[in-house]
């Protein structure tokens, strides 16, 4: 067990996110964590314990060098704007959400119980990057006391981070890269001409330039696929719609989230060959940027899929 801990290596959210949008800083040297309340089972363990061994993980964790915790005051504000619980209930997938308005890249979540004369803790270190889910587990005795059960824990956690850190981040692809991989895709084939046309709103109002379409015709011109200005010069016809609103508002940053939907057809024909969507989340200091900024994503994700789409069988 751990006897001399560290100075308290927690962040708020608000720091957290400015280093999200800048680009810089801890953000890109540490692992982010944020810890959500355990779940209790045993009702004789009383109603704080959940939120006592969540706390208590939390001040054990931030004292690993390669780890930055999200404060859980800041963390239940925003949560609790965004209507999330902040409990050990979260799934895999509403774990991806609050990594997008926390800036979390792993959530750990955990419940609590009784068995015999023991006490378990269980917890789940979910990548909001990847969805991946490692359990870990740790059990103590009544002599032995709760705090030595979460430290118990909390070693067992930062071994997981450490070891799984690979599986439980995302691995960044360079634009380049990522272009340079679609082109391979494409050679040697006869790609058809396409037309994209992806109007916007933000907030029930019309967006000139739209962020979308503008990223799902960059890509089709990188990879190689000609483009035509009409419908009527063009093979394939993509067209949609696409949406932006604020999701929520912390410290001077606004989080905006965006959906886009298309449906490609050939020319002169009404019926769809395909339909796809694409939902995403942005962060920034405006939220007309963070706006466009969510849609652009949701433009990358749908470009690479349409190249996929589009490359003649």
């Amino acid at each position: 067990m751990r006897k001399n801990l560290k100075p308290l290596r927690a962040i708020s959210v608000s720091c957290l996110l400015s280093l999200v949008v800048t680009g810089t800083g801890l953000a890109n040297e540490a692992l982010t964590v944020a810890v959500l309340d355990f779940v209790v089972a045993d009702e004789k363990a009383g109603d704080t314990q959940g939120a006592e061994a969540s706390n208590l993980l939390t001040s054990l964790l931030s004292a690993e060098e390669d780890l930055v915790l999200v404060e859980r005051a800041d963390l239940a504000t925003l949560l609790s704007e965004s209507e999330l619980a902040l409990s050990g209930t979260v799934s895999s997938d509403q774990a991806v959400q609050v990594g997008q308005l926390t800036g979390a890249k792993v959530l750990i979540t955990g419940r609590m119980f009784s068995s015999g004369d023991l006490e378990y803790l269980v917890a789940k270190v979910i990548s909001a990057e990847t969805s991946r889910v490692f359990g870990v587990t740790a059990k103590y005795s009544a002599k032995e006391g709760f705090a030595a059960g979460v430290e118990s824990l909390e070693e067992k956690v930062a071994e997981t981070l450490a070891k799984r850190r690979n599986e439980l981040v995302a691995e960044v692809e360079s634009s380049e890269d990522r272009i340079a991989r679609l082109k391979k895709l494409v050679e040697n084939k006869k790609l058809p001409r396409v037309y994209v046309e992806i109007p916007e709103e933000h907030f029930g109002r019309t967006v000139p330039d739209p962020a979308a379409e503008t990223e799902i015709l960059k890509t089709l011109q990188e990879v190689g696929f000609p483009l035509s200005g009409t419908i009527e010069g063009a093979d394939r016809v993509i067209r949609g719609e696409a949406f932006s609103e604020a999701a929520g508002r912390r410290a001077g940053l606004v989080s905006c989230r965006a959906r886009v939907e298309i449906k490609i057809t050939e020319k002169g024909s009404q019926s769809s060959l395909l339909v796809d969507r694409q939902t995403s989340m942005a962060i920034d200091l405006a939220e007309n940027v963070a706006a466009k900024s969510a849609l652009q994503n949701a433009g990358s994700e749908l470009g690479e899929r349409l190249v996929l789409l589009l490359i003649p069988q």
